[in-house]
């Protein structure tokens, strides 16, 4: 299997799910898994279960996937928790992880060892991820 294929004008956030403000500090589309860089940058950049550093693997709360798209240095909206449409083609009932594609979503067959599991959520419907953030901190063997 590969990353799921989001449609980023599809991306939108379900009743009653955790939005957060900030700013972009790489080139992100809507759809794509962020954290937010607060040692560095103080801006929201791509994540990644391969990453160098736990925050960037999806460590702490200040994980979430983007609203909109954003530029570097541009604003950006970012659902850090909740309900969210993404476009995609899920599969109800099915866990969804942080993949080692930087701000890619993917089933858990395909992580890698050496990557870093981290829970994005499960599949509500066909449609609707619920996002639930959950870091291992455990690499894949």
């Amino acid at each position: 299997m590969a990353d799921i294929v989001i449609t980023p004008a599809s991306v939108v956030p379900g009743a009653g799910a955790k939005v957060t403000s900030g700013t972009a500090g790489a080139t992100i589309t809507a759809g794509q898994v962020v954290y937010l860089d607060s040692t560095t940058t103080g801006k929201w950049h791509h994540a990644d279960s391969d990453a160098a550093t736990a925050a960037a693997r999806g460590q702490g709360a200040n994980v979430g996937i983007a609203l909109n798209g954003a530029s570097n240095g541009q604003p950006i909206d970012v659902l850090t928790e909740g309900p969210i449409t993404l476009g995609a083609v899920l599969t109800a009932g099915t866990a969804y992880y942080l993949s080692p594609t930087p701000g890619g979503i993917a089933p858990l067959a395909d992580l890698l060892t050496g990557d870093y599991v981290t829970l994005l959520g499960l599949a509500t419907s066909t449609s609707v991820l619920n996002l639930d953030i959950q870091y291992s901190g455990v690499a894949t063997a």
